[in-house]
């Protein structure tokens, strides 16, 4: 018997339209975590982060940025922060058009698991606001109680596919029949990993290559009040999908369709 096929989904300038953890730098520097100064460094970084583009030189200086800043902190406030914050942070930039595709790939009875080389404190919540199964994020060291500077694990490019391979082995998902969604050309290895790879809203590497391979580039533009779009409980969606669901390969190609903006 085949597996189930999963949805796997890059978070920053996929699912929302900045970088998670620089999206929380004022709510940081209201709970004493970080100075005005560091505030506007961070604002500095996404800024070049959305203009730039996530190549491999500006990921690796987003990743050093990161983890300078953070150490010392005290892990605790920081979850206490992001769990107080995280719906006036993060719905005014969540994409519509997102929303959507997790909610179709929801009815379809496909897992939808998060895959960001965001910190985990940042990205599980956010994950779960949306109602993701799975969450693969990066995780700083913690020692007493505070970040240390150092990186535990990174889910980065080449880490990411491993990630989402292990998944498939442990939950049994079907890679060939499964769907990835990425922004960036840092993730073609987890786009390759799966039958259904996505470019949204892709950088110009990431463009080219989905050109190149006849991948499907979706165009998200719309931001959403997610309360407006509170995502079904998974007893409403069994109900909805009983009799007669269409299949997610029709539901996601008429949604691609409306959604495609090539080059």
């Amino acid at each position: 018997m085949p597996g189930a096929a999963a949805a796997f989904f890059d978070l920053d300038k996929t699912i929302i339209a900045k970088s998670s953890t620089l999206a929380f730098s004022r709510p940081f520097q209201a709970g004493g975590l970080i100075t005005r100064r560091a505030m506007l460094r961070s604002a500095y970084a996404q800024f070049v982060y959305l203009v730039g583009g996530a190549d491999h030189d500006q990921m690796e200086r987003l990743r050093r940025f990161m983890s300078q800043l953070v150490a010392g902190w005290d892990v605790a406030t920081v979850r206490e922060i992001v769990a107080d914050t995280l719906h006036n942070v993060v719905e005014p930039i969540v994409y519509d058009e997102a929303v959507d595709l997790i909610e179709e790939h929801r009815l379809a009875g496909h897992d939808v698991v998060v895959v960001s080389a965001s910190g985990a404190e940042v990205v599980g919540p956010i994950a779960e606001m949306l109602g993701a199964d799975r969450v693969v994020a990066t995780r700083l060291e913690i020692v007493d109680g505070r970040y240390s500077g150092e990186i535990e694990y990174y889910a980065y490019a080449e880490e990411k596919a491993r990630a989402v391979e292990a998944l498939a082995a442990e939950c049994g998902y079907d890679l060939d029949a499964s769907y990835a969604y990425s922004d960036s050309v840092t993730d073609v290895p987890m786009l390759e990993a799966v039958g259904q790879p996505f470019a949204v809203n892709p950088d110009r590497e990431l463009r080219r290559v989905a050109t190149e391979r006849g991948w499907p580039i979706l165009t998200f533009t719309r931001p959403v009040a997610l309360r407006s779009r509170v995502l079904p409980a998974r007893q409403t969606l069994a109900a909805l999908a009983v009799g007669g669901a269409v299949a997610v390969g029709s539901l996601v190609w008429a949604s691609s369709r409306r959604r495609t903006g090539q080059a």
